[in-house]
């Protein structure tokens, strides 16, 4: 058996776009390159508002002549409805649900899948897809099935999962967002969760919309905040909470992970030129009664 588990996520939805103008219809709404996504290769990308910022993330999957995004399941219907605001005379077909997906990590798991170990390689699998997280190689497979797959077609690589602790506890280790839980509808711009390095934006593209404001972020340097993995010491706070540096605001946090009675890791949104003043004062970040540790992921290039 295959060193590795997978666990079916329940808190995800689906959009299918089928036609011939699907192609160019995504393409000028989102943040990745839809032209890149075909049936040996995934993407990873957002839906914005016109002034940026984020509404919506998503996996976004060639499903023979379709396209599939997986998307946070309790707005999927919001995004739905704005997609068919922009459909107009486009030739495609929008319609929701009908799959299903699983998270995939393990040793092996990856490999037995029939995927190289390199971020959005996608392969054929059980009546599916299934493909390396286009995010980052480390955070293992998921697979798109069709919503009647049967459990047992994963068993061939490894045992399944009780939750999805495993899954998050890599996650936020490597400081990936989970969707709206870690960045903020309407206030997050791409770039303060690392979505050029994680290949969720394409700067070659051309317009889509929010384009003018992530591309100006980028290009006069003016990301000033960015989603981090934390250290939490002491009573676990709540989602939303301020972290202060001397009484000053310095971020929130976003996704808790208890480890432990009072210690856990998470992710937060740190503004950037205070944790440099904490790292030359040699002061704490607070969290309520906690101390946070912030760390820069190895990926990151701030």
């Amino acid at each position: 058996m295959a060193k590795g588990w997978y666990y079916f996520v329940q808190s995800r939805g689906f959009l299918r776009i089928d036609g011939p103008d699907r192609v160019a219809f995504l393409q000028g709404l989102v943040s990745n390159d839809v032209t890149k996504v075909t049936m040996d290769r995934a993407g990873y990308g957002a839906f914005l508002t016109a002034q940026g910022k984020f509404l919506f993330d998503f996996f976004l999957v060639a499903d023979g002549d379709a396209l599939v995004l997986d998307t946070e399941g309790d707005r999927v219907d919001d995004f739905f409805k704005r997609l068919r605001m922009y459909k107009l005379r486009s030739k495609i077909e929008l319609s929701q649900g009908g799959y299903r997906t699983a998270v995939v990590l393990g040793e092996e798991a990856v490999s037995t899948l029939g995927l190289p170990a390199e971020r959005g390689t996608a392969v054929p699998f059980g009546g599916g897809v299934a493909y390396v997280d286009p995010r980052h190689a480390e955070m293992g497979a998921r697979v798109l099935l069709p919503a009647s797959a049967d459990d047992g077609v994963l068993n061939v690589v490894g045992s399944p999962a009780t939750n999805l602790e495993a899954y998050d506890r890599q996650r936020v280790a490597l400081g990936l967002a989970d969707g709206s839980r870690d960045m903020a509808v309407e206030k997050t711009v791409l770039l303060e969760a690392g979505f050029e390095e994680l290949g969720g934006v394409d700067f070659d593209k051309g317009c889509y919309m929010g384009q003018e404001l992530t591309a100006r972020t980028k290009y006069r340097g003016l990301v000033k905040r960015r989603l981090m993995p934390i250290t939490i010491n002491g009573p676990l706070p709540a989602p939303g909470t301020l972290i202060t540096l001397d009484g000053r605001e310095a971020g929130e946090v976003r996704t808790v992970i208890p480890d432990g009675d009072v210690n856990g890791t998470g992710l937060a949104m740190i503004r950037l030129n205070r944790l440099e003043e904490a790292f030359q004062a040699g002061l704490p970040l607070m969290a309520g009664e906690s101390t946070v540790i912030a760390s820069r992921p190895a990926w990151a290039k701030f």
